[in-house]
């Protein structure tokens, strides 16, 4: 039985695994994968890294619930540090694929998206690691909604909004109804 989605490779009898990760930066997106040559997937180009990407397992439970994921680049190239170190990468998008290469034709699926969260550089005499873990999107659920009902908070939304704008004066006004 197939799963809508998932790459049609993997029910063939030989077929190669692989997973890419893609992260959306403010100067580009990084998309890389663990094979060692470039790798187009749909109309992207996913730059091989060989063995220096290591992902944690994604969990998936029956209930509703934010699961992270975390990622790890380890003996990286000077440019992805110039990334780790310049970029602003809070809350921008990361995606995790998986799929499969059979026959020269290329199937993958998205098995988490969510967002960037905190990022670690460590150096280890010449090589350095950089570690980033990514909550899922159903964290948001998770945030208070911190509404106010004023003319200031109103006026984030729509700056000619005048709903509120006398809520002020008229708190404590005694309304006679009928006279």
């Amino acid at each position: 039985m197939s799963r809508s989605g998932v790459p049609s490779g993997f029910s063939d009898a030989s077929f190669v695994g692989f997973f890419a990760v893609e992260l959306e930066f403010d100067s580009g997106t990084l998309r890389l994968w663990n094979g060692y040559s470039d790798l187009t997937i749909g109309s992207d180009t996913y730059t091989g890294s060989g063995d220096i990407i290591n992902i944690s397992a994604i969990e998936e439970t029956g209930e509703i619930g934010a699961k992270g994921v975390s990622m790890s680049l380890s003996g990286i190239s000077s440019s992805i540090l110039s990334l780790a170190l310049t970029e602003n990468y809070k809350n921008r998008i990361a995606n995790i694929y998986i799929g499969t290469i059979s026959g020269g034709t290329v199937s993958s699926y998205k098995v988490f998206s969510g967002r960037m969260d905190v990022m670690s550089i460590s150096e280890e005499g010449e090589t350095c690691n950089v570690s980033l873990t990514a909550e899922s999107r159903l964290i948001d659920l998770e945030r208070p909604r911190v509404r106010r009902y004023t003319s200031e908070d109103q006026k984030i939304i729509d700056a000619n909004d005048k709903g509120f704008e006398f809520v002020n004066s008229i708190q404590g006004a005694t309304i006679e109804w009928g006279a």
